[in-house]
């Protein structure tokens, strides 16, 4: 039996590969993830050691945006979309291997029961909440800043690097 935790890219046989906080010294530091990663294509612009850089994101925030207000009419025509789309391809698969002379009859069968079962799920899913939660968001993982580690045989030489980019102009 296979170990799921062994392969050539772990650190010890038998061992999981852990989070471990990053290696280095700061060489610059940014507002943006963008900025972050443009200097580090420019630091691989030129020729310098970029398997030995790291961007750390800091001061990590969950952003969460509203997106809009849930009503049972979104609810449900998503619910439905969402087991339409499934049952579609279940149909288009038992479609697939029937031995009717017409794949039609199981597509039409699998988006009926898929639109059912989506209202269904969907109905479920949105009463349990007891209106707690009217709105609809998208959620994303943002840091306050994002600093660019270099091993610290390489760390003057990057700041130096990244100091010049800092005197251009953005481009655009």
């Amino acid at each position: 039996m296979s170990n799921p935790f062994t392969g050539p890219g772990r650190s010890a046989p038998g061992t999981p590969n852990l989070p471990t906080p990053p290696t280095g010294w700061p060489i610059g530091s940014y507002s943006t993830y963008e900025e972050a990663q443009r200097a580090v294509d420019h630091l691989a612009d030129n020729d310098f050691p970029v398997q030995e850089v790291t961007i750390v994101g800091v001061d990590l925030m969950l952003v969460e945006r509203v997106t809009g207000r849930l009503t049972w009419g979104r609810v449900l025509g998503g619910g439905a979309a969402s087991g339409a789309w499934f049952g579609l391809f279940v149909g288009l698969i038992m479609g697939m291997f029937t031995t009717q002379a017409t794949w039609i009859g199981p597509v039409l069968v699998g988006l009926g029961t898929g639109i059912v079962f989506g209202l269904v799920f969907a109905a479920v899913g949105y009463a349990s909440t007891r209106g707690r939660r009217d709105f609809s968001s998208a959620s994303q993982l943002v840091a306050g800043r994002y600093d660019v580690l270099a091993q610290p045989r390489h760390a003057e030489q990057g700041r130096d690097m990244l100091a010049k980019l800092a005197m251009r102009p953005p481009t655009e």
